[in-house]
């Protein structure tokens, strides 16, 4: 029985995931992790969020355990704008997910309690019907 090395292993993952329609996004810190939520998030609902709006779908995001978030991720945020406007946030176009563009990204570093590291991790980047993949 031959043995790969955890590196390749990964690349050969990514390789699979490139195959399949995600998009490659060198991201390596929580930092980046989060700018490019909030980028792809305001592609996605064609509108930019500002920071304060930003954290309120942070909060959003980071309630319950594992299936209530996967349905929160299908469902829409009714956001409180800045300005006093409510706005629906969109996180995934269940309707049409062809209209949905995928990303996976490796080694991001990720310092709480703990400081983790993520091997591979499958990130998203949604667009709205019609607007079509970058």
């Amino acid at each position: 029985m031959s043995t790969q090395s955890e590196a390749k292993l990964e690349q050969e993952l990514i390789s699979q995931l490139a195959g399949l329609g995600y998009q490659h996004t060198p991201i390596h810190d929580e930092e980046s992790l989060l700018a490019n939520l909030k980028g792809q998030l305001g592609k996605f609902n064609n509108t930019s969020f500002s920071d304060k709006e930003f954290a309120a779908i942070q909060n959003h995001l980071a309630k319950g355990n594992v299936f209530q978030k996967s349905k929160t991720l299908r469902d829409r945020f009714q956001l409180n704008r800045d300005n006093g406007d409510s706005f629906y946030v969109r996180f995934f176009n269940s309707e049409d997910v062809t209209q949905n563009l995928y990303q996976v990204t490796n080694q991001v570093t990720v310092k709480g309690v703990y400081k983790n590291r993520y091997d591979v991790t499958p990130t998203g980047q949604w667009y709205p019907t019609g607007t079509g993949r970058a």
